[in-house]
């Protein structure tokens, strides 16, 4: 399921923007899942929120309805997924990661992945880029 570009510049809309930048940020994740569960991305199966954007790392906060995917893709850098609440499951390299509450895995670069949410869940999505790698 994908937000169509109309949800997804509403559901941006709502939202405080917030330092993405600065050397020191703190956030309460439980508030920050229920801002993104009020928003119209949640209503289309998912929605999610950059808490941290930096030339060589991001971090991104992301709810998905149960029954909700997203579909195959590939980051430049190496990640690590960890669910924060509900139950996922992900593909990558031929193989079945379960992830439930607790439960992070890390990929390394480029490798195919996706993500199902077996219940209603959400994840911290982590990108760490080499320095001289070019990301937007």
């Amino acid at each position: 399921m994908s937000n169509s570009p109309k949800q997804a510049a509403r559901s941006a809309a709502v939202r405080t923007p917030g330092p993405l930048e600065n050397p020191m940020l703190s956030f309460d994740l439980n508030a920050e899942i229920e801002q993104l569960r009020r928003e119209g991305g949640w209503q289309a199966g998912r929605d999610s929120k950059t808490l941290v954007k930096h030339p060589d790392f991001r971090v991104v906060l992301t709810v998905l309805k149960s029954g909700a995917r997203l579909h195959e893709h590939r980051a430049a850098g190496r990640i690590s997924v960890q669910t924060l609440a509900g139950h996922i499951r992900m593909h990558a390299d031929s193989k079945v990661f379960d992830l439930p509450t607790g439960h992070l895995l890390a990929l390394e670069r480029e490798i195919a992945h996706d993500v199902e949410a077996l219940e209603d869940s959400s994840f911290l999505l982590t990108i760490a880029w080499p320095e001289n790698a070019s990301n937007s």
